[in-house]
């Protein structure tokens, strides 16, 4: 049974946890695409993965998070951000969201501590699904004849 209060908990702070991620991908030296992009386009991505967690990780299919991440890899592609960089910025993603459930501290007992472990547990499996669908589209972006096309020089 996963802790609704510890989801909840991570829903409400959704704004702070937003504002640290940001700060670190627009100060990392892996994420030099992600300092242009704007604070509203960084907020609206990771805002939705925390605020909605529960959501997220309520989803009994894939197509959801295949969509939402196909839709990012297109955007992200059609930016020039190399595909790298936005798997680190999944992994931070993911990183700072199970640094936030280690500092909240709130595990009082065997079962609370069971229900954390399973929510790194459902955390890891959406940002695994999160990254394949990513890297799977923006592949199919690269291998499209419209990218190559782009990617030719001129004569």
């Amino acid at each position: 049974m996963l802790s609704v209060r510890l989801v909840q908990m991570i829903e409400d702070h959704a704004e702070e946890l937003t504002r640290g991620l940001i700060t670190v991908l627009q100060g990392h030296s892996r994420t030099p695409h992600y300092h242009n992009l704007t604070y509203d386009e960084l907020h609206y991505r990771t805002y939705s993965v925390y605020r909605n967690l529960g959501h997220w990780l309520g989803h009994k299919t894939e197509e959801p998070i295949e969509a939402t991440y196909t839709d990012l890899a297109k955007r992200r592609f059609a930016e020039g951000v190399p595909l790298e960089e936005i798997v680190f910025a999944l992994i931070s993603t993911r990183n700072h969201l199970c640094d936030y459930i280690r500092s909240a501290g709130l595990m009082d007992s065997a079962v609370e501590l069971h229900q954390e472990r399973e929510l790194y547990r459902l955390v890891g499996n959406f940002f695994d699904k999160a990254l394949y669908y990513t890297v799977k589209a923006f592949e199919h972006e690269v291998a499209s004849p419209h990218a190559k096309s782009a990617l030719r020089p001129a004569a």
